[in-house]
């Protein structure tokens, strides 16, 4: 793309903004690396539960805003030039923290002064100002390359969008790559020293420009100020603030409905962010062409804000309302009765990779993210008079758009997706909306486009749907259906009935199935606790139906079961299931005294306390689920290791050869029950005989049942011990290399 900022050079002016804007791409996409690498990181600290990651989402995007700001500050008091060669040393800067920050956030932070994160509001400033420096930096960029580059302000939205608008295209090159790619192949060391070298490259781009003839700085002329209605700056500060505000509540909002609709895997994240980016850039790079011929900025920028907004609403309104049977939609209401979801990276299916990744996302958020984009450079054509004072106006734009996007997420991630929930956020952006219309027709009173507008948002928060009539269609059931339902902050939950069977999905995905019995659950919760000699206090992590930690306490010499469950509606829709239909063995689990379920992340959890346990055991979770390499790690086994009582032992599913390679490193005896490993750092006598006649004891018939017991006794007499392999063939899963979790061949 040409544009040219000094009609006497155009075709040097436009080769210098490409380079540039190259230097930014490469800036965006080693951003995006960044983010996806250090949030993995950050929630090892704090756990990856709902208030952990919407506050160190925040504390990313609140360094951005900071930098913004200082950015904006700064760029004035320098010449072009200077700026130019500003930039490049951020990038630098940039590249060299991000050589150090897997060793302070990882080795330094969480292994050796993990006491420093035990309380929550100390481990959130800890990690605000931890990600403040490459932050800071980060937001300071675009001001100071506005400053190098806008020599005419009467060009503005061309430049300045055409900058927001590549340094987007790089983002959602990086948050494509950074799973699909560099953590897949590298791991996450690998891929953020990467993103170093790509701060690298900017930088070295950037230095390249330095020499090059500055054009002189050119004043608005009075034709172009008589041309476009100018308006406060801080009316505009307001605005795109409420802006920012409306889109971070719709990306979250949006990653809800595709995390459950797609039923996600480990890729999910990344490759629907790429779209949500690209979306953007799209966008941006689109009204670089026509935004600075604009007369009426104002109006245009609200009219793109309230049809961004109408758009998204009636996405959700369609999705809850279209007739199941309708071409197109009734492969996807087929596709979520399912209880198994399409495993993006493993399976070949062209047409559901197509239907999932590419068509759900861009028929939700596809044309309300290029309208976002598009947005930007008609803000900046229409605030900029004078090129010397550019660059702070972008920096102050930011600062307070990205200030709105930190109060989205903390208010939408901590408080509204719990009360009142997704459908209902959805209406108050909507309401959000019809304000937008009104300040846009206190201005102009002629805009029927926005009067239009106006009535169709307020139309469309009437008759939104209820989070339950939502719900029930994601998970392809209709109003006649038994199901119960219930979305907070941390989840969507849903327990449905097919026949006499009862499943449980977490956002989408099938969990575990009702009524307990003869399965991997329960041969999962029984094996191990009738291997232990006597196993007094046991830790589970992970819910699901109850299955596993009911069959965990089979033995009469078990005196306490602590669950630990992330996703916090299980335990309320089990209680009313339980209280509802003829399921003894969960009504039997949920009034055992012995039993406590606590809401939280079950790995921090175990971190953060000093009890130790007879028998640690994590149910069973599928590989390729993300963030399933945390609890498949040899770091995570051997902090349960460190949990145990002497004599103690830990249980894993155990799905692939990696998880068995991993778990035999960290345990030196380890008994394999068909893929449910059994591991102590103490001998651990091999007794088949002995645990299958506590399998057919009394006791554990009449608690098990005697079809269940029949199988665990089975299993058991099956087990063979486990020998580590002193050089395994395809790599340990690692914290930083979770291998098993993003497929690494």
């Amino acid at each position: 793309m040409m544009v040219g900022l000094v009609t006497r050079r155009p075709t040097q002016e436009s080769l210098a903004l490409i380079l540039a804007g190259t230097a930014f791409l490469l800036s965006g996409l080693a951003a995006l690396v960044y983010q996806v690498a250090w949030q993995r990181i950050l929630a090892l600290q704090t756990g990856v539960g709902a208030q952990s990651i919407a506050v160190i989402v925040a504390s990313f995007m609140a360094g951005l805003g900071s930098g913004s700001w200082a950015g904006g500050i700064l760029s004035t008091r320098l010449t072009a030039r200077r700026a130019l060669l500003a930039f490049s040393g951020l990038e630098l800067a940039i590249a060299v923290f991000g050589v150090a920050s897997v060793p302070l956030y990882y080795d330094l932070l969480y292994v050796r002064a993990g006491s420093l994160l035990a309380e929550p509001v100390r481990a959130g400033v800890v990690q605000f100002l931890s990600l403040l420096p490459p932050t800071v930096l980060m937001g300071m960029s675009l001001p100071l390359l506005v400053r190098a580059l806008l020599a005419d302000p009467a060009r503005a939205g061309r430049t300045v969008g055409f900058l927001y608008g590549v340094n987007m295209l790089g983002a959602a090159l990086g948050a494509a790559l950074a799973p699909w790619v560099l953590v897949r192949h590298l791991g996450v060391r690998g891929a953020v020293l990467t993103a170093a070298a790509l701060n690298l490259a900017a930088a070295v781009l950037a230095l390249g420009l330095w020499r090059r003839p500055v054009p002189a700085e050119a004043a608005a002329t009075p034709a172009a100020v008589a041309t476009v209605e100018r308006r406060p700056f801080a009316l505009w500060l307001a605005l795109f603030a409420l802006s920012g505000f409306c889109a971070l509540s719709l990306e979250i909002l949006w990653f809800r409905i595709v995390d459950v609709g797609v039923k996600s895997s480990a890729f999910t994240f990344g490759t629907v962010l790429a779209i949500y980016l690209l979306g953007s850039a799209a966008g941006a790079l689109a009204g670089t062409a026509w935004a600075d011929r604009l007369k009426r900025p104002l109006t245009v920028f609200l009219a793109l804000q309230c049809g961004l907004l109408l758009y998204s609403g009636l996405g959700v309104l369609a999705l809850a309302r279209l007739p199941p049977g309708l071409p197109g939609y009734e492969w996807f209401f087929g596709y979520w009765q399912g209880s198994e979801g399409f495993r993006l990276g493993m399976e070949s299916d062209a047409g559901a990779l197509l239907r999932l990744y590419v068509l759900f996302p861009l028929l939700l958020y596809g044309p309300p993210t290029f309208l976002m984009g598009l947005s930007f450079p008609v803000l900046q054509h229409a605030v900029h008079e004078d090129a010397a004072l550019a660059s702070r106006r972008v920096g102050f734009l930011q600062a307070a758009n990205i200030a709105g996007c930190v109060v989205g997420s903390l208010l939408v991630g901590l408080v509204l997706l719990s009360w009142p929930g997704t459908p209902a956020t959805m209406r108050l952006l909507l309401a959000i909306g019809v304000g937008f219309a009104l300040v846009g027709l206190r201005f102009d009173r002629r805009s029927s486009l926005l009067r239009g507008l106006a009535i169709g948002l307020a139309a469309l928060v009437l008759v939104l749907p209820g989070g339950d009539a939502f719900w029930r269609r994601l998970h392809g059931q209709d109003a006649r259906t038994d199901v119960l339902l219930e979305e907070d902050a941390t989840s969507v939950v849903a327990l449905t009935r097919a026949e006499r069977f009862f499943f449980v999905f977490v956002n989408g995905k099938s969990n575990s199935v009702l009524p307990y019995g003869a399965g991997e659950h329960t041969l999962l919760g029984a094996v191990p606790a009738l291997v232990h000699p006597a196993p007094r206090d046991v830790a589970i992590i992970g819910l699901g139906s109850g299955n596993t930690a009911w069959a965990a306490g089979v033995r009469p010499e078990t005196e306490r079961i602590r669950v630990f469950e992330i996703a916090a509606p299980q335990i309320g829709l089990l209680r009313a299931l339980g209280e509802g239909h003829d399921l003894r063995h969960l009504r039997g689990f949920l009034a055992d005294p012995r039993v406590s379920i606590e809401t939280a992340d079950g790995r921090n959890a175990l971190e953060r306390e000093e009890r130790s346990y007879d028998l640690i055991e994590a149910d069973a979770l599928r590989p390729w689920t993300a963030g399933s390499g945390n609890l498949y790690s040899e770091e995570f086994f051997a902090r349960c290791a460190g949990k145990l009582k002497p004599g103690g032992v830990m249980c894993t599913w155990a799905p692939t050869p990696r998880i068995v390679d991993t778990f035999a490193r960290v345990f030196p005896h380890v008994v394999d029950a068909g893929a449910i490993l059994v591991g102590s750092l103490d001998p651990l006598p091999f007794e088949p005989e002995t645990w299958a006649q506590r399998a057919e004891s009394e006791a554990a018939i009449a608690y098990l049942g005697r079809p269940a017991a029949r199988e665990v006794r089975a299993r058991l007499r099956a087990a063979r011990r486990v020998v580590a392999s002193p050089r395994p063939a395809h790599g340990l899963n690692r914290d930083l290399f979770p291998r098993d979790e993003f497929l690494t061949p």
